[in-house]
């Protein structure tokens, strides 16, 4: 059991005055059995009028509209966190079993079907269904694919951009925690096994200092279903993640933008980002 606290500010500034601006947020972690949020605060100047919903995924968004000129939007989330262990997660089920399961299930519908975010190249299919076909079954062919991503994949920043798609990330061999998620979740939804997309936070250390901050960043993992749904971070090959603070999930980063907006004006917008992370119990 871990406490953490994360301080993430963005924005954009803008190279002229915009009229205004309209923009939804996800920013704030989600609560459930693994994670108990004792606070969360979210400051946006200049402050709008806003509304907090919780979408079809179980996602906190705040959406705010700001009808005011304005040079610079910037919001700030402050939250504490206390990770828990995860039950023990279910993967018993068998590929007939599986397919029964995701065609009783609306939501594990929504896991199975390919996006343009997840589509991946044929040949990244065939090493899935190589996998899958020597597995004993859904779950442990699952932990293979992703060590498969992981062992493929070199992680450099700038390489890939945040419109990537994994098909583009595959044919590098190169990218950044979303299109390795990515990579996975097509991999996975190629075999017949369920994933989504997971948004949040990492703490970089294996073992973090309690009370010292740290530079950190906005991480992607994934989740697959093989009876319940189980972690993996295929960035960094973990198999049950214990240092990550979930904030959105969905079907591809489409779903879980920590910010998202367009604004009336003639000027240019430049996205910034800083996020700390403090280990406190």
């Amino acid at each position: 059991m871990s406490r953490y606290k994360v301080s993430h500010k963005t924005g954009f500034r803008y190279s002229r005055p915009v009229m205004a601006s309209y923009n939804e947020v996800r920013m704030l972690p989600v609560r459930d059995e693994t994670q108990v949020v004792f606070s969360s605060k979210l400051e946006i100047t200049p402050r709008p009028a806003s509304h907090e919903y919780v979408d079809y995924f179980g996602s906190r968004v705040v959406m705010f509209e700001l009808l005011e000129e304005h040079s610079e939007l910037q919001i700030e989330s402050t939250t504490v966190v206390e990770l828990r262990q995860p039950p023990v997660s279910d993967r018993s089920l068998g590929w007939a079993q599986l397919a029964v399961e995701v065609e009783r299930s609306l939501a594990l519908r929504d896991a199975i079907d390919q996006g343009k975010r997840t589509q991946i190249p044929t040949d990244l299919q065939r090493q899935a269904k190589k996998i899958a076909g020597a597995a004993s079954g859904p779950a442990e062919a699952a932990v293979a694919i992703c060590q498969l991503i992981h062992g493929n994949m070199k992680y450099q920043f700038g390489v890939t951009g945040v419109q990537s798609n994994a098909a583009e990330a595959w044919a590098k061999k190169i990218g950044v925690c979303q299109d390795f998620s990515h990579l996975a979740i097509g991999a996975l939804r190629s075999v017949g096994i369920p994933a989504r997309y997971v948004s949040g936070y990492l703490h970089p250390q294996l073992e973090p200092r309690v009370g010292q901050p740290v530079i950190g960043e906005s991480h992607a993992w994934v989740e697959w279903f093989a009876g319940s749904w189980t972690a993996n971070d295929p960035t960094n090959n973990l198999g049950f993640p214990n240092r990550h603070i979930v904030v959105a999930r969905g079907r591809d980063y489409d779903d879980v933008p920590p910010l998202r907006g367009v604004y009336a004006g003639a000027g240019e917008s430049e996205l910034f980002v800083q996020v700390e992370i403090t280990r406190e119990a």
